[in-house]
């Protein structure tokens, strides 16, 4: 059955007007899909995404409902019963927010999508590693990722103004075109220095002076409820995942090491790795391996958190070279694969190197390679080989 609280819920969050900003993945998902599902990191807008929907629709309003699993009126409520009672009362659209929440959802959302023509949108943390554990999903449901806010999104909703989104390709051939076109119209520096700090979330409109502790209780719900719910990580040793972040925030990547890092948090290496590849699940961190070739079999991953409101969040006085390389690994790692390189600091797609540095920095490290590449800050045009930085935040 469908708890009464939940279809009032249901009725007045539906009822409530929307943001008229749409982020780039609305226009990307194939709506025709009966099972869809969307993964992403606590506060990236998934369930404005799924709301925004039940808008554009046009169904009628009682043909919807929206439940959130990780509401109190949803403990114990199988998610299968509820489905029929809501298909058995002429229901059409449904929205499971938080799906993770719900236990043996996965079963529940095969034998719904095989028995009733329903159509089902539901949402998932990122730490719920999705592919994984709906395995049995992989013919029935299409599963799409909703990364942080890119640069070019935060434009877009700083200013009223469309702006193209710039395949990687594009950001190398035609990044001074680009640069120019972005110019004429606003001063991205501006506006890079404002993302790094406040504008990877959407609720950073909600008020820019409460953003700090939102983000603070985001990363402190993904590790104590996401992380430990999901995992089993004992609760006594989630201060050492927090221990992590800060390190990470205040210190150069190229400094950390295995051995440092398992000595500061007091676990041995293969516990670390699980602890870092669980916060990798969850959206804090990216471990960045290293590029192609046999050298790159024994070598540490290099450790960076997932955006670079992170650090601002987590520390007085982050490393700026991380928040670089961070930006840039956060933007272009959607759709690209990022690994580092020996000549550089990151080769993507086993193809184009970068080097990520200050104004200043030039190709003297990148020799002679070919597709090799200077990406600096604080720069409005670039050269040949020297590209923005903030051009890398156009790609979605």
């Amino acid at each position: 059955m469908i708890p009464p609280v939940s279809r009032q819920a249901s009725m007045f969050i539906l009822a409530q007007p929307q943001p008229a900003y749409r982020r780039f993945l609305h226009t990307a998902i194939d709506f025709g899909e009966r099972l869809i599902g969307i993964k992403g990191a606590r506060g990236s807008g998934k369930t404005t995404l799924l709301l925004q929907y039940a808008t554009d629709c046009a169904l009628p309003m009682e043909k919807i409902l929206y439940v959130a699993c990780d509401h109190p009126a949803m403990v114990d409520v199988n998610l299968y019963d509820l489905a029929q009672t809501f298909y058995q009362e002429g229901g059409q659209l449904l929205l499971i927010d938080e799906v993770h929440k719900a236990r043996g959802f996965a079963v529940a959302l095969k034998a719904i999508r095989d028995t009733f023509a329903l159509q089902v949108i539901f949402s998932g943390s990122s730490a719920l590693r999705i592919e994984y554990e709906l395995a049995d999903l992989s013919r029935r449901a299409v599963v799409y990722d909703l990364p942080v806010l890119s640069l070019r999104e935060f434009m877009e909703i700083e200013t009223g103004s469309s702006f193209a989104a710039c395949s990687l390709t594009e950001m190398i051939t035609r990044h001074q075109a680009i640069a120019a076109e972005v110019c004429a119209r606003l001063r991205p520096i501006e506006y890079l220095q404002k993302y790094l700090r406040h504008g990877a979330y959407p609720f950073y409109q909600e008020s820019i002076n409460s953003y700090t502790r939102k983000l603070l209780e985001v990363i402190n719900l993904t590790i104590d409820s996401d992380l430990c719910g999901l995992y089993n990580i004992e609760p006594v040793k989630l201060d050492k995942l927090k221990k992590i972040l800060y390190m990470l925030c205040s210190t150069p990547p190229v400094e950390l090491n295995k051995s440092r890092l398992s000595s500061a948090v007091g676990a041995s290496w293969p516990t670390l790795s699980k602890y870092l590849e669980r916060m990798q699940a969850g959206s804090l961190i990216h471990s960045v391996r290293a590029g192609v070739g046999m050298r790159a079999v024994n070598k540490p991953d290099r450790l960076l958190l997932n955006n670079p409101n992170l650090f601002y969040a987590l520390c007085a006085a982050p490393n700026i070279g991380a928040i670089r390389e961070t930006f840039f690994v956060s933007q272009v790692s959607y759709g690209h694969q990022v690994h580092y390189h020996d000549q550089g600091d990151f080769i993507v797609d086993d193809t184009f190197v970068f080097e990520i540095g200050g104004p200043g920095k030039t190709p003297r490290q990148l020799g002679q390679q070919a597709n090799a590449y200077v990406v600096a800050d604080d720069i409005e045009t670039g050269a040949p080989r020297q590209i923005p930085l903030w051009v890398f935040g156009m790609g979605y």
